[in-house]
């Protein structure tokens, strides 16, 4: 297995991107897009065969057209190691966790000034299996494995030799396997269709909520759990279980004020990942106004996306729902939504990882 476990300016993967070598010579997945897959592959049979894990850094290529490097400009450091039974014993219940959508997170000791190289910790939300020999480390990374599972993200992570978090000696990988983040969205019309399309096209877990139960209906939307209640009554529901957080979409399309204000009301109030309303500037302007009659702070109105999406000329709700994600997208990573080609700098930028 190998593992994109840092990146550097413009990197084409980000870090967690997987690569598998099987027994049998066959590969899956990537680690960078192309540019070094070769190389990779060479290393992936070396490390079935001597089971000896290894840090590997591929940089710009220069001036020799026969070495390997990344020609988008970027830096990657690639840890490969062998799995199997013997060195993974938590691999069943890792992949059954997985399949399940229950979250579980593998810290990987990539770099190491002692013979830890290839160590791992499996930490689920209730336990720790492993070790890396040291009962101050095993708590120090333990705690910080589950705050990175709790938020859904995967990276590195550097210590001293014994745990100290102020130090870099020790680099650790922590692969996070969490349930997808959800998109909720409220309003079962045709645009509510297309985006829930393109938001399970992302990786979404897409929730198609609306009081009405002739325009709520499985049919109207295929593969998506479609359920018929009050936005806000649904949403506090969702809330009080737990089964929202912090990287939770939330899309108000129904542009009713008896619909969208209570439920808005209390989307603002929550830390989700994204909050966005579709209206016009008039709808959006009575909105506000509701809004502020409701009592919610003019803070937390700063974070409504409203109108919803991005200016891309948008007609069809297909188009639409591109509008929609885009924006999704550029707030996640911070990206202006201009056009690539009338900037300057790194493509990748955010994806820069130490």
């Amino acid at each position: 297995m190998a593992t994109v476990v840092g990146t550097w300016k413009s990197a084409p993967r980000p870090p967690g991107a997987t690569m598998l070598v099987g027994p049998d010579g066959t590969a899956v997945g990537s680690v960078s897009g192309g540019c070094v897959e070769a190389a990779v592959y060479e290393l992936g049979q070396e490390a079935i065969g001597t089971g000896t894990p290894r840090l590997v850094r591929y940089g710009v290529s220069d001036d020799d057209a026969f070495e390997v490097g990344l020609t988008c400009g970027g830096i990657i450091d690639i840890f490969v190691e062998r799995v199997d039974p013997g060195s993974f014993p938590q691999l069943g219940e890792v992949a059954a966790a997985v399949e399940a959508e229950s979250p579980v997170a593998v810290a990987t000791v990539v770099r190491d000034v002692r013979d830890r190289l290839g160590r791992r910790m499996v930490v689920w939300p209730d336990r720790v299996e492993g070790s890396l020999g040291s009962l101050h480390f095993d708590e120090a990374l333990a705690a910080d494995a589950r705050g990175m599972l709790a938020a859904g993200q995967t990276g590195p992570l550097t210590y001293g030799p014994d745990g100290e978090r102020l130090g870099d000696e020790v680099a650790i990988f922590v692969a996070s396997y969490a349930p997808p983040p959800r998109m909720l969205v409220f309003g079962a019309i045709d645009f509510a269709s297309a985006l829930a399309r393109q938001g399970a096209f992302l990786g979404y877990r897409v929730t198609v909520c609306d009081a009405r139960p002739v325009f709520a209906t499985s049919r109207r939307f295929p593969g998506v759990e479609v359920v018929v209640d009050w936005p806000h009554r649904y949403l506090a529901n969702e809330i009080a279980a737990g089964r929202v957080d912090g990287r939770t979409v939330v899309c108000v399309l129904t542009h009713d004020p008896k619909f969208d204000l209570p439920v808005l009301q209390l989307a603002l109030d929550r830390d989700f990942a994204y909050v966005g309303a579709m209206g016009s500037r008039r709808t959006h302007e009575d909105r506000v106004a509701g809004l502020l009659s409701l009592g919610v702070p003019e803070e937390q109105l700063k974070k409504l996306h409203s109108p919803i999406g991005l200016d891309l000329g948008a007609r069809t709700p297909e188009e639409t729902a591109v509008s929609i994600t885009a924006e999704i997208i550029a707030e996640r990573w911070g990206g202006g939504g201009k056009k690539l080609s009338t900037l300057d700098g790194s493509i990748h930028e955010n994806l820069d990882r130490r």
